[in-house]
């Protein structure tokens, strides 16, 4: 099981550069953990795609169709306040957006706070840097 971030699930749901490594890393182990909002991000970095015309309305009725079959399979971690208190503190030691910090809090509420040994699937430097810097492994290794 892997916490994965929606910068790691949209080439899941659309073909970019790393989509092969990624539906890879997927095949591997298809127990997926993310944040709550997750799904709201994906869908608007999707429409946002439509809007600017990168998809066709087919891409993006498919695109939105495979974000459906994951979110149907994947795990969330709800806010609480634990994971608000969590993205509070990773404000004030690390240079993240809201979400993203939000992003990470979940994952280190979903590892029990202990982050060693528990993988984050994310292409977003700045917050592979946090999660490194918190002792999350990252995938894909090499990015």
């Amino acid at each position: 099981m892997k916490f994965w971030d929606s910068s790691a699930i949209l080439p899941l749901c659309v073909n970019e550069p790393t989509s092969p490594v990624l539906r890879k890393t997927l095949k591997a182990d298809q127990a997926m953990v993310v944040w709550w909002a997750t799904r709201i991000e994906c869908t608007s970095a999707l429409l946002r795609q439509a809007r600017e015309e990168m998809l066709t309305p087919k891409g993006t009725d498919q695109a939105r169709a495979v974000l459906k079959q994951l979110a149907d399979t994947w795990t969330e971690i709800h806010p609480t306040p634990v994971v608000r208190e969590h993205a509070e503190r990773l404000l004030s030691v690390h240079p993240l957006r809201t979400a993203d910090a939000l992003q990470l809090a979940a994952a280190l509420t979903w590892s029990g706070h202990l982050p060693k040994n528990h993988y984050l699937v994310c292409l977003d430097h700045r917050l592979r840097d946090s999660a490194k810097k918190e002792g999350f492994s990252l995938l894909p290794a090499e990015f």
